[in-house]
């Protein structure tokens, strides 16, 4: 990655700690290269189950007080992946965890699941216009395994994108900007598969007594879908220390870590993407390497950016057939009586 100042990119995710899970070594990488790097978390995280005994009065069924206990976690997490913008969508505490689906916390007043699309759009119409980040990273239709809290930050990012690039819409929060190029997390599965195989080899060094499913990794699909693998293991260590944070929702013990039900599953320092929206800057048959590969160079900074082999030739890669092949329809039947998923 090079010439990262003027670049900007924006994740925006359901709960603390799913973006160290997910985009830690991405996010650390860009801090590290002086690129912008704005996260946004939707809610506290209210509903989590708390791993630590002498914690587990801060849990909701308790005292409830897990939410500012998380803000705290979030903060220390960030200052591990040198992240220095971080904002709660609508302000702390706004949108409530909601719970996993076909819980009763679905329906709760103030539950992010509950809320207009378009009322939390708007609040993360104001962030993008005004950090005007180059990049979007989130969730796929479907939140990567099903929870109601991350598809409704799939839904509010992709529209929030949608209303930020149009100037008749609420011109009050600021010029109108479009983000040229927007991700969905993914794992590919080879890489999946590869790494449990290789679990066994690190289990018996660990606490953990147990291996989680592959299925019960959230965002594996095939490898032909990965468009942009960024290679984070210089940054391996501020990942894992970033999860570490998160010490009431995770276990780390490199390269492994488990959630609240102690089942082992690997760390993976390279993070993969798939591109939905936007250009590729790969050839033909190639990955990027770079989530802004393509791009122009930004005001200002003199550098010269690679034209990208999409733009040589014309062709715009996956752009919005993506999401209008990705099963829309059932993610938007889902309501908060369908069926439960485990995390």
């Amino acid at each position: 990655m090079t010439e990262l100042p003027g670049r900007r990119l924006l994740l925006v995710h359901a709960h603390p700690d799913d973006e160290s899970i997910n985009n830690g070594a991405t996010m650390a990488a860009y801090a590290a290269g002086g690129a912008g790097v704005t996260l946004v978390t939707c809610t506290l995280g209210e509903e989590g189950e708390v791993i630590p005994p002498g914690l587990a009065h801060l849990a909701a069924d308790r005292d409830d007080t897990l939410g500012p206990h998380r803000i705290g976690e979030l903060a220390a997490a960030m200052r591990e992946l040198g992240v220095t913008d971080h904002r709660f969508l609508g302000g702390a505490g706004r949108y409530r965890d909601s719970g996993m689906m076909g819980t009763a916390q679905n329906g709760r007043t103030g539950a992010f699941w509950n809320t207009p699309v378009e009322e939390a759009a708007a609040f993360l119409v104001e962030i993008v216009r005004e950090t005007r980040p180059q990049v979007l990273v989130t969730y796929d239709p479907d939140g990567g395994y099903g929870h109601p809290d991350h598809i409704q930050a799939h839904r509010v990012a992709m529209r929030a994108a949608e209303l930020a690039a149009d100037p008749g819409y609420a011109p009050e929060l600021g010029p109108a900007h479009t983000i040229e190029k927007i991700y969905w997390n993914r794992v590919p599965r080879s890489m999946a598969e590869d790494g449990f195989a290789r679990i066994g080899e690190s289990l018996p060094t660990t606490p953990f007594d147990a291996v989680a499913p592959l299925g019960e990794v959230p965002g594996v699909i095939e490898d032909s879908r990965i468009t942009t693998e960024i290679d984070g293991r210089p940054h391996a260590a501020a990942k894992a220390a970033a999860m570490r944070a998160h010490a009431t929702q995770i276990t780390v013990s490199e390269p492994l870590f488990a959630l609240s039900n102690g089942l082992a599953q690997p760390l993976f320092p390279v993070e993969a993407y798939e591109l939905v929206r936007g250009r590729s800057g790969a050839a033909d048959g190639e990955r990027e390497a770079d989530l802004f590969a393509g791009l122009a160079p930004p005001a200002g900074t003199g550098a010269s950016a690679p034209v990208s082999h999409a733009e040589a030739t014309g062709e715009t890669e996956r752009a919005d057939e993506t999401e209008a092949t990705e099963a829309v329809d059932a993610v938007d039947a889902r309501t908060p009586g369908a069926a439960g998923v485990t995390s």
